[in-house]
């Protein structure tokens, strides 16, 4: 029999193991960088390291599509009605476009009050030099093709989040539409979610190592003295990111109450794992855990959060526009008022369907700097330091999903009541730790 003690012990551990394994990877990432002989043979040690957070990053992968297709499928379907689905895809996405055009406009705001750009020491990249990034100006037909996928399998194949919940959408509704016919098969797809969701177990237990071998291989990499050539910008920008937690926690606040202090202890694991990884694909198998611990109901969160994940990046689009301008202040590129809107404005387009995955902003930062005549080689200047900022992000966008999941929830009256949120912590708990010891044995 587990005592319960335990089994709270057990879970309080997982974050500070996290932790743990963020700060063993620190030292061993700073050895490396030190001690090896030249930094083409810590450049190469740090390769051995990247392969560990590499595979754990593909195994999150491997699992993003199926979960993503039969919880939403599933949590469409139990919602009843498409009438349903529409009104909470009304407010997810007001709630999305009302903290992404805070997050752009904070961004540009702090980025004009602060000018990181022009106290940048450091020689510049010649303007006709090229940062090999994908690039393209943004057209409604490009948004329109990247919104709907010409072939699901296709879109799963490439873990095109948006695509796919577009596909779940109208799989889901159809599935309700035809009423009891669909019994077999929705209990079909409720089995493969369970099968998915026990899968992420699996794969969540290597998080830990996994963290120890993405910040090794970065700090290997790029040494800690990195980030004291780029602390002011650094610093700025991380403020920003403090600012818009606040502010994403006050409006929590508003919603739900002191019970925001819960929901963040909740996430916190998943806060770290995103962190650790740059990656707001690896928190999500942990942000659904967390919601459900919550008490948010799983046919909310399994429609929320894919959405989110396509709409609600707020880390990323709060980078888009402070990169951005940090990087026109270096060139002492003056971009007036009108013409920094019509930036916001763009990014507030191109930035939708942006993969939650390492690097994709520098994507998207890349096609902005082009349309207006900023040299794009500006994206060399912060390439270095892109993970440490990455990882920032990530974080954040992780948080910002889980408090709309939550929110959303609880407008529609599918968020229990503290004391039943307990009950149901207490059985997922129970039943991880059964499944555990059933292993064990």
């Amino acid at each position: 029999m587990t005592h319960p003690s335990s089994t709270r012990t057990e879970k309080k551990s997982s974050p500070l193991i996290i932790v743990y394994a963020m700060i063993l990877g620190i030292v061993a990432g700073y050895v490396i960088n030190t001690q090896t002989a030249s930094p083409e043979s810590a450049l190469h040690i740090a390769g051995y390291f990247s392969v560990i957070s590499d595979a754990f990053l593909r195994l999150i992968k491997m699992i993003i599509a199926p979960l993503v297709f039969s919880t939403l499928v599933v949590g469409i379907a139990h919602m009843g009605d498409a009438s349903s689905v529409g009104r909470i895809f009304a407010k997810s996405l007001a709630w999305f476009l009302t903290a992404s055009l805070f997050s752009l406009l904070l961004g540009m705001t702090l980025s004009n009050l602060l000018e990181p750009g022009y106290y940048l020491h450091l020689p510049l990249p010649d303007s006709n030099a090229s940062a090999n990034l994908a690039q393209g100006g943004f057209s409604l037909n490009e948004f329109v093709k990247h919104l709907i996928p010409q072939s699901v399998i296709e879109s799963m194949a490439k873990n095109e989040i948006l695509q796919i919940v577009v596909f779940s959408l109208f799989f889901g509704i159809a599935m309700s539409a035809i009423g009891e016919k669909n019994k077999n098969l929705l209990a079909s797809i409720d089995d493969l979610s369970h099968i998915m969701l026990k899968i992420t177990g699996y794969v969540m237990k290597f998080a830990p190592l996994a963290v120890f071998a993405a910040i090794t291989a970065t700090i290997a990499e790029n040494g800690i003295g990195i980030m004291a050539q780029f602390a002011i910008f650094m610093v700025d920008f991380y403020l920003g990111l403090i600012l818009l937690w606040c502010a994403l926690i006050f409006a929590g606040y508003l919603f739900l109450g002191k019970r925001i202090k819960q929901l963040l202890i909740n996430v916190r694991e998943a806060f770290l794992i995103s962190f650790a990884t740059a990656s707001s694909e690896a928190a999500y198998p942990k942000i659904l855990d967390g919601l459900d611990r919550f008490g948010v109901n799983r046919k909310i969160s399994s429609f929320v959060m894919p959405l989110g994940y396509s709409f609600n990046l707020d880390g990323s689009m709060m980078y888009c526009t402070f990169a951005t301008l940090f990087i026109a202040q270096a060139y002492d590129i003056q971009l007036d008022l009108g013409t920094q809107i019509s930036m916001l404005l763009i990014l507030m387009l191109t930035s939708k369907g942006m993969a939650g995955v390492p690097r994709a902003s520098l994507v998207v930062i890349a096609a902005t700097l082009n349309q207006f005549n900023i040299p794009e080689a500006g994206l060399l200047l912060i390439l270095g330091i892109d993970t440490f900022l990455d990882m920032g992000r990530s974080a954040t966008n992780a948080v910002g999903n889980s408090i709309a999941a939550a929110v959303i929830a609880k407008s529609e009256g599918e968020l229990l009541s503290v004391h039943d949120a307990k009950i149901r912590a207490a059985a997922i708990e129970q039943e991880a730790s059964a499944h555990m010891h059933g292993v064990k044995d």
